[in-house]
């Protein structure tokens, strides 16, 4: 009903910048974790990435080293030491063992080795190197992507924890703050918002709708923290909202920067989202930039403050009648 207690409703877009949605029942799921199973292991925690690359190691010494104590066990020189042995010192399966290890990891004691009585065991340690450098090459790639993962860069930009709604050039504004926290600038990006609206109808179906608000300056080099506009003009799904409509408003408003990194060249993508209540009526971001005689200071202390101006509580639309 109309009074009665309303559902709690859960972020589309968290403010870290995750979607807050969850996949159930997908077909054949595990399938296309293993077929793209490089985006699969870039995506996993860490410790299940270090667990994984350790059993693949262990697990190849195992294998091969049953291979050659099987070798040596059909060979005779496990029985007979004074045997011409197909690997020398291999005489039980933590030998077989040893040598597997060693011949994977390129130790090279000098206790252990091939003879040239037996072309099986020399097939078998070939075919040992080859996946060796299999692994080595994957656990490189895996670990290098990982490091470099766009996630992280993502998190060094960042925006304000609210957005406000001022007069900016004589037009009522929705606004909000996107700075990089690092020293090394971004070579362009690209500023996005949209009304994201969830519906539940009685059969419990639920529609999610979403609109663009139009900005004002899209493109950005983001040298120094920039408050991104967006004019509540007639287009504008935000034109007929007055203060009092906005508290009772139902919708989030999901902003993101897509942007690419100078240093490694690779796109990356920041979100976040503003409920109504993170929408401040009559405030505005106070400045952060002074000039000094040899260069500009951002004082990142002031990036979520805002500071109350006078704004009338009336729509755009009445406004600007």
């Amino acid at each position: 009903t109309e009074n009665g207690p309303q559902p709690k409703k859960h972020r589309y877009v968290r403010k870290e910048g995750n979607c807050n949605v969850v996949f159930r029942h997908v077909p054949e799921e595990w399938l296309l974790f293993v077929t793209d199973i490089f985006t699969t292991l870039v995506e996993i925690r860490w410790r299940v990435m270090f667990l994984i690359f350790a059993l693949s190691y262990i697990l190849s010494w195992l294998f091969f080293g049953v291979l050659f104590w099987v070798i040596a066990l059909a060979h005779g020189d496990i029985r007979d030491h004074t045997n011409d042995p197909c690997v020398y010192e291999v005489r039980s399966f933590t030998a077989a063992f040893l040598f597997s290890l060693e011949t994977q990891t390129t130790i090279g004691y000098g206790f252990r080795g091939m003879s040239e009585n037996c072309m099986i065991a020399i097939i078998i340690v070939t075919i040992q190197d080859v996946i060796s450098c299999f692994i080595d090459t994957f656990v490189i790639g895996i670990v290098v992507a990982k490091m470099a993962s766009a996630r992280k860069r993502a998190q060094t930009v960042g925006f304000s924890n609210c957005a406000v709604i001022n007069l900016h050039n004589g037009y009522l504004c929705l606004s909000w703050r996107v700075g990089d926290f690092r020293r090394n600038h971004l070579v362009e990006g690209t500023a996005r918002a949209q009304i994201v609206r969830s519906t539940m109808h009685a059969t419990g179906k639920v529609d999610v709708t979403y609109e663009d608000l139009v900005i004002q300056q899209r493109d950005l080099v983001l040298v120094t923290p920039t408050t991104i506009f967006h004019r509540m003009e007639p287009s504008s799904p935000l034109y007929k909202m007055s203060l009092m409509d906005l508290r009772k408003a139902d919708f989030e408003l999901v902003v993101s920067f897509t942007y690419t990194d100078d240093q490694t060249g690779m796109l990356h993508q920041t979100r976040t989202s503003y409920t109504p209540a993170e929408i401040l009526w009559g405030q505005l971001f106070q400045d952060m930039i002074r000039v000094t005689r040899r260069s500009y200071r951002v004082d990142y202390a002031m990036f979520h403050h805002t500071a109350k101006v006078l704004v009338p509580e009336v729509s755009a639309e009445e406004y600007e009648l």
